[in-house]
């Protein structure tokens, strides 16, 4: 890792995606582990939120999201309902309460909607735009889950310019298999893998 990677920049966003209970243990698309991430997202946001210019959500918030969702999903390009618009489940995750985020992005409403560079705040700013206009320069990337929607919108950082890193102890992949994958797109893309205690 060269220097200029590890280096600071001045403008640094925290992007917690997806920390719904619709992704842990007693939601519709449950992850082992979801309640634990949410819980040390919770936490490490609440310990460290002077390092960041911006705190931004994201939520799945699904109303017809086409063949996103499926009654015989295949667990790759389809899923049983999860993040349903206006359901409890689709809320952010208890943990979160006094996260206070400066901007909230839901996505998938009308499509699959994995990233949250697909998504728009309450004002219909897209994520781009509200980092932009925080003037942000780096990103750190969090939550659930680690294989699909934290990859994308790490991927989706990265592409748009944005220093990103993944602290690999704040998410959590659907298997380890396809966790070991989602790190090795990320890798060869650019985004750093970092820990909480050491970012």
């Amino acid at each position: 890792m060269s220097d200029a990677a590890s280096a600071t920049p001045s403008v640094r966003a925290l992007i917690v995606v997806d920390v719904q209970p619709t992704f842990c243990e007693g939601g519709e698309l449950a992850v082992e582990g979801g309640n634990r991430v949410a819980e040390d997202v919770a936490v490490y946001a609440a310990a460290h939120r002077d390092r960041y210019e911006i705190v931004v959500t994201t939520q799945d918030w699904h109303i017809d999201p086409g063949d996103h969702f499926s009654d015989h999903p295949d667990f790759v390009d389809s899923w049983p309902p999860h993040g349903i618009a206006g359901t409890p489940n689709a809320e952010l995750h208890p943990a979160l309460a006094d996260l206070g985020p400066d901007v909230s992005v839901r996505k998938g409403q009308y499509a699959h909607g994995y990233s949250g560079f697909e998504g728009t705040d309450a004002d219909g700013r897209t994520l781009e735009q509200a980092l932009r206009d925080a003037r942000v320069e780096a990103v750190d990337v969090v939550g659930l889950v680690e294989s699909h929607c934290v990859k994308r919108t790490a991927l989706d950082a990265v592409g748009l310019g944005l220093q990103t890193r993944v602290l690999t102890d704040l998410t959590i992949p659907v298997s380890p298999e396809q966790g070991e994958q989602a790190r090795a797109e990320l890798a060869a893309a650019g985004v750093e893998l970092a820990v909480s205690t050491v970012a």
